[in-house]
C-alpha cells in the first residue's frame, strides 16, 4: 500500500489549525484550514489524501492539551520531509531542547545546532517551519527583544504563545480562552 496524507483540524485560541499527518508522523500544521490549503498541502506533500481520523487523533489531542495550559512536551512524531537538511538540523534542535517556558535566541539555536549560519539565517528556517508550534519557533527571540514571526496572525501569536507558556509576563487583559484578536 502507497502512503498517505490525512488531514485534521482543531479550533483553537488562535483561530482552526489544520495539521497533516502522513504514516510517518506530522508533516505540516497550519494557520488555516479550508480547501485550498489541504490542496496545496497535500500538493507540498505529493501525497494522496485520506479521510483517517485515527491518525490525527493524538496530534490534535496534545495540540488540545497544549492549548489548555499543559506544559508538556510533544511525543507526536516528526515527518521532516517538508524541510532541507539545514531546516532539519536546526528544527530538529529546536524540537529536542527547548522546552515550554524557554526561549533561546536566534544566534544561540545557531550555534547549539551547529548549523554554522547566523542569526538572520536562523531567522530565515524559523520562518519556514513547517511544523510551528509542536516545532516551537515561537521560543525563538532576538538578542533585543521578541523578534519576528510568521504563523497566524503574525507578532501578536508569538507574543501570546510565550505568554502562556510563562516566557513573558501577562497583560491584565491576557486570556487563555481568547487569543491575541481579543486583546
Amino acid at each position: 500500500m502507497s502512503e498517505t496524507l490525512a488531514f485534521g483540524s482543531l479550533d483553537t485560541a488562535l483561530g482552526r489549525l489544520l495539521v497533516a499527518m502522513t504514516e510517518t508522523g506530522i508533516a505540516s500544521l497550519t494557520w488555516r484550514d479550508n480547501a485550498g490549503t489541504r490542496a496545496r498541502t497535500a500538493t507540498q506533500i505529493g501525497l494522496p489524501t485520506v479521510d483517517d481520523p485515527d491518525r490525527t487523533g493524538e496530534a490534535l489531542a496534545q495540540l488540545k492539551l497544549f492549548f489548555g495550559g499543559d506544559p508538556h512536551a510533544f511525543e507526536v512524531p516528526i515527518d521532516w520531509r517538508l524541510t532541507n537538511p539545514l531546516q532539519r538540523k536546526v528544527l530538529g534542535t529546536l524540537y529536542d531542547r527547548v522546552r515550554w517556558g524557554e526561549t533561546i535566541t536566534y544566534g544561540t539555536l545557531g550555534e547549539r545546532s551547529e548549523s554554522g549560519v547566523n542569526a538572520q539565517a536562523i531567522g530565515q528556517v524559523m520562518g519556514s517551519n513547517p511544523i510551528p508550534i509542536i516545532v516551537p519557533c515561537h521560543r525563538v527571540v532576538a538578542s533585543n527583544g521578541i523578534g519576528g514571526y510568521s504563523g497566524g496572525s503574525g507578532i501578536e501569536v508569538k507574543r501570546w504563545l510565550l505568554t502562556m507558556e510563562g516566557s513573558l509576563p501577562a497583560t491584565l487583559d491576557w486570556s487563555l480562552e481568547d487569543g491575541p484578536a481579543a486583546l
